[in-house]
């Protein structure tokens, strides 16, 4: 016949942060760990992809990760991946070339004159 298990925290229903698991002690007892929630990866603020080289964490724990964890050497480094950052700095450069080339077909219209 099977051995009881007994709760041990004082939820007793099956919900994401009471889940657990049955473990056999090395006393021969079979007891419930309860087992904490799992972390998901940081994503992209603009693709939605997990950032790489930032660790999963539960919200908690990135309080107590020092800042080089958390982020990547780049501009917006913890919250957009390189390719988003690559396609900002590259429309931000076309749209300045634009105001360029906008300023100079008028400065032509005008005949050279400010």
């Amino acid at each position: 016949m099977a051995q009881r298990v007994t709760l041990r925290k004082r939820t007793p229903y099956n919900t994401t942060s009471a889940r657990r698991r049955i473990v056999k002690t090395p006393g021969g007892k079979l007891v419930y760990h309860h087992l904490k929630k799992l972390a998901t990866q940081p994503k992209c603020g603009d693709c939605g992809i997990g950032l790489p080289g930032v660790p999963a964490l539960r919200p908690r724990q990135y309080a107590t990760i020092s800042k080089r964890q958390k982020t990547v050497r780049r501009a917006y480094g913890g919250s957009r991946c390189g390719d988003c950052v690559k396609l900002r700095i590259l429309r931000a450069f076309l749209v300045e070339e634009a105001k360029i080339v906008k300023k100079v077909i008028k400065s032509q219209k005008t005949g050279g004159r400010k």
